[in-house]
């Protein structure tokens, strides 16, 4: 049965070019580099695996696309909210990341309505990270002749340690890009007809903007930090 990939399927193995660009200047400027992300910016060949990810990654296509116009139909996906606090932007992003509904959805405004959520900062704004956690065109509509479709409970979002520490270290370092990492954790529900279906915990680390007098904004997947 076709199942939509974890956001986290492939972890690392889908980051394009501009990713790595994007996360060498969150390296300089918005404090993940005491996570690492040194040395993950400057890896070669953009070909790393976690080894304790199993999940297929998803399809190739998905990473280099452009966001697609939003077409006739409301589709599934929530729109993003006014909030300024970064903890709960996160938790409502994952929401958004987690969930779907192939019944009422195509591949095209699942795709716009989650550019939505993401930075007009292109400075800093990754949609291909975002946008590679979509499924490629063949494995939504086979999800859709399934109406296979996701609900999540968000269970907690916190800083990690690394960012609180850096944070602690130089508060200054913020104030470039105001760009956050967030951790957070759900467990998803997946449905299909006749009655399949599953449960799976998740758990991601967002960068998500949020600048004074502003709504906060999504800027990529982050890399793994220290919880």
């Amino acid at each position: 049965m076709p199942r939509f990939p974890s956001p986290l399927a492939g972890y690392g193995a889908t980051w394009s070019t501009k990713s790595r660009v994007i996360a060498g200047v969150l390296v300089l400027s918005v404090l993940l580099a005491v996570a690492g992300l040194t040395a993950w910016a400057t890896g070669s060949g953009g070909h790393d695996h976690d080894d304790d990810t199993a999940a297929p990654s998803p399809s190739s296509t998905s990473t280099s696309e452009s966001a697609p116009k939003p077409v006739p139909g409301t589709g599934s996906v929530p729109k993003p909210p006014q909030l300024s606090d970064p903890l709960a932007y996160a938790k409502a992003a994952a929401v958004m990341l987690w969930t779907y509904d192939t019944r009422t959805t195509n591949r095209d405004q699942q795709l716009a309505g989650m550019n939505a959520w993401m930075t007009k900062e292109t400075k800093y704004t990754d949609w291909s990270s975002i946008s590679a956690q979509v499924p490629d065109p063949v494995l939504w509509s086979r999800m859709a002749d399934n109406a296979q479709y996701a609900t999540v409970k968000v269970t907690e979002a916190h800083f990690p340690s690394a960012f609180k520490q850096a944070l602690a270290e130089n508060p200054s370092a913020l104030t470039e890009a105001y760009i956050y990492a967030v951790t957070v954790t759900g467990k998803q529900q997946i449905t299909w007809k006749k009655g399949g279906g599953g449960a799976e915990d998740r758990s991601v680390t967002l960068a998500v903007q949020c600048r004074p007098s502003r709504d906060c904004s999504l800027v990529s997947l982050a890399p793994r930090v220290a919880p």
